[in-house]
């Protein structure tokens, strides 16, 4: 039971890194938008040429999907593999970003907090 405690606390504590903390949301909510405006574009908008309004996207989720295009391309997937890998490697790198800076956001938070007002001890 313990061990069943432990998992979901760290699955709770991931979550909330993922999700919980004020650069995720930002992060995710400009992720959001920009989506939306690459599905907008691409199904709505008629251009004489192609439109690059996906590369926004990648931009976003680099460095991360570019691991697991490369990863993809390793085990045998050619030109980055099926679209559905595509979009999953997008969706996970999005994720693990998120979390990432969810991390990094609490560790600064805690670090502020540990620093004493006075540094030379006076």
């Amino acid at each position: 039971m313990n061990q069943r405690l432990t998992h979901h606390r760290r699955l709770r504590t991931a979550a909330h890194l993922t999700f919980g903390t004020a650069a995720s949301r930002v992060y995710l909510g400009l992720v959001l938008a920009v989506t939306v405006f690459v599905t907008v574009d691409t199904l709505f908008v008629v251009h004489d040429d192609a439109s690059l309004a996906g590369v926004w996207v990648f931009f976003l989720a680099a460095p991360t999907v570019f691991l697991f295009l490369i990863g993809g391309s390793l085990v045998g997937a050619e030109g980055g593999g099926p679209a559905w890998f595509v979009y999953l490697a997008l969706a996970v790198s999005v994720l693990v970003q998120a979390c990432a800076l969810g991390w990094f956001s609490r560790l600064l938070r805690r670090t502020g907090r540990t620093r004493s007002a006075h540094p030379q001890g006076a």
